[in-house]
């Protein structure tokens, strides 16, 4: 990653809305998914995380549901966090963003006291998830109209 980047969890409302304007570039406007379904009760409580450039500009994010807000997600597995939304933009991808993104959720992870963390991958980047330990298990299944996997690494 370009020692021009920053990734640190997002700690006022300003980097909140800098993470969903991310999310809007990425899963709405480029994959087309609708605005609607993007946003959910779960961003109020959830962990986000934002990868910033050197002059604060923001190039991807992430972030973790725990506790009840991941029991859906995760098998209900109390001790099992909940990895998502995670969005880099176009002009950062290739650079590292991504990977230092899922590090920093797995911090997050681990700060909680938790022991795994699942996701739901978009199938095209199984092999992303898989480079950074996580491993593929059950069926394929539809989210938003496009095929995912559910994943899990333990910590």
């Amino acid at each position: 990653m370009s020692p021009a980047v920053t990734v640190r969890v997002a700690k006022d409302p300003a980097d909140r809305e800098a993470c969903f304007a991310v999310r809007k570039e990425v899963f709405v406007a480029e994959q087309g998914v609708p605005e609607d379904i993007e946003y959910d009760a779960h961003d109020a409580d959830a962990v986000h995380v934002l990868a910033v450039a050197d002059d604060g500009t923001p190039l991807g994010t992430g972030r973790l549901l725990h506790g009840p807000a991941a029991a859906a997600k995760t098998g209900g597995d109390p001790s099992v966090g909940s990895l998502g939304r995670l969005a880099v933009l176009r002009r950062a991808r290739g650079l590292g963003v991504g990977a230092a993104l899922v590090r920093a959720v797995e911090q997050a992870v681990r700060d909680r006291g938790l022991t795994a963390v699942d996701l739901h991958a978009q199938t095209h980047a199984l092999g992303f998830y898989e480079r950074l330990g996580y491993e593929a298990y059950g069926p394929e299944f539809p989210d938003a109209g496009m095929p995912h996997r559910a994943m899990r690494r333990a910590l």
